[in-house]
């Protein structure tokens, strides 16, 4: 039962500190439209997509007018569609365009699932769809595409990781007349899980149930008020568990959500993963939070460890909360999304060493970062490999986003606007690791692997 003081608890949370549903995501398996002819399936994919994906969004308006909670984003998450090529052949760009047709056609803000899997190995449709990720991303506007190079059990496809890092560079000089947006859309993971709702990562697992609604739930705003509230001297642990009932109060609100638009479009409910996800908006900041614990800015000594409880906290107190807690869930860093980070960022007193440092406590990996753009492509590669390890060992979900701005000098930003928000040109070490990744082939998974 709901009291009159949680009701207006909840209004001023979400009227004043930023909070949201920041997506309600319809996974949508593929696996039944798969054909040895490139149009017949491209032809079912279109029509399953917009069957099921018919009344997403109207169903989440009307959520939305009925709880008066806002939900940002209404997206779509597919079947790899490397899978779907590897069956039909001919051109993956089809695939590509066809997303992107049906995802316009329901509404969505973005459709993910452009994707391949290869972190043991190339497989029939995943290098020709990996190699057709610039293009595709530089030919749409919805789709976002994600490759997994690694896992704990695995080990890591070097080969993946060198391929990896030109399709990055390359997806951005085919937009750098728009800002190097493809190279925002692509994401290379390690430890890739089935059920994030969150883009540009998002697809639809093996696993999974034929429809799925899951909810991504975001509150940093909200945690930070709490924060903001509390004695300087209040000890580390009392500010913990004020992040874990505030954790606890914001996912409830996103099951209440999610299992509600599950039920109204006939999907079964997936999960409710409850990052802590920024937007550029003044007061809705991962790093504020980091802050408001007690650094001078975010990027000073101490910041891995303020990131390590802040996220367990949050985990903590969703896990209270819902018994479906999945995806990526805890706290996100994405530099050019965060009004904190960007700031740091500009400063200089965060470097990408420094982030590098933050992902192995806290959700994803190195996200939304602004690199030069004559940055060589096995740097890129490297910068994944590096992210990658830290994933594979320490059994954990790490991926990287980072973006050439191609012809932007150093100093300057490139600005995508909405949630993608903006950034500056963040350095990078000069020295080459070029021998390496041309060498290849796979880093072998380490020994916590064999837990059987």
């Amino acid at each position: 039962m709901l009291n009159m003081s949680d009701i207006m608890e909840t209004i001023t949370m979400i009227q004043e500190e930023n909070l949201d549903i920041r997506t309600i995501t319809m996974g949508i398996s593929l696996a039944d439209c798969a054909d040895s002819d490139i149009d017949r399936s491209c032809a079912k994919v279109y029509d399953k997509i917009c069957r099921k994906a018919e009344n997403l969004v109207s169903t989440g308006e009307a959520i939305e007018k009925k709880y008066g909670i806002p939900i940002v984003n209404k997206r779509i998450s597919v079947t790899p569609i490397a899978q779907l090529a590897g069956a039909s052949g001919g051109n993956p760009i089809n695939y590509a365009l066809t997303l992107d047709k049906a995802a316009d056609a329901v509404g969505v803000n973005f459709i993910g699932g452009y994707s391949a899997l290869v972190h043991k190995g190339f497989s029939a449709g995943d290098r020709v769809l990996i190699d057709s990720i610039p293009e595709a991303l530089a030919e749409t506007n919805l789709v976002c595409s994600s490759v997994n190079i690694g896992s704990t059990r695995a080990g890591i496809n070097m080969d993946a990781v060198r391929l990896m890092g030109h399709q990055i560079k390359k997806a951005a000089e085919l937009t750098r007349d728009n800002q190097c947006i493809g190279a925002a859309k692509l994401v290379v993971f390690c430890n890739a899980v089935e059920d994030n709702p969150f883009m540009a990562g998002a697809f639809h697992g093996a696993g999974e149930a034929d429809c799925v609604i899951s909810a991504g739930v975001s509150g940093p705003g909200v945690v930070r008020s709490v924060l903001a509230k509390m004695p300087d001297d209040a000890p580390l642990h009392e500010i913990a568990e004020a992040i874990k009932k505030t954790a606890f109060k914001i996912t409830r609100m996103g099951q209440l959500v999610g299992s509600e638009a599950a039920e109204k479009l006939g999907a079964e409910f997936g999960i409710i993963d409850l990052s802590l996800a920024p937007t550029p908006a003044i007061g809705d900041s991962v790093a504020h939070i980091l802050e408001e614990i007690g650094l001078e800015q975010c990027g000073a000594h101490g910041t891995t460890a303020a990131l390590a409880m802040l996220n367990d906290a949050v985990k903590k107190g969703g896990v209270m909360a819902s018994s479906s807690v999945g995806g990526l869930s805890g706290a996100f860093i994405p530099v050019s999304e965060d009004a904190g980070m960007i700031a740091a960022a500009r400063s200089g007193a965060l470097s990408i060493e420094k982030l590098e440092a933050m992902t192995a406590v806290c959700s994803v990996g190195l996200d939304m970062i602004v690199i030069p753009g004559d940055t060589d492509e096995a740097v890129i590669s490297a910068i994944i490999a590096d992210e990658a390890a830290i994933g594979m060992i320490n059994s954990k979900t790490t991926a990287v986003r980072v973006i050439p701005a191609i012809g932007v000098p150093e100093g300057e930003e490139l600005n995508f606007g909405g949630l993608l928000g903006y950034g500056p040109v963040m350095k990078l070490r000069k020295e080459s690791p070029a021998k390496m990744i041309e060498r290849g082939g796979r880093i072998p998974a380490p020994i916590q692997s064999l837990k059987n």
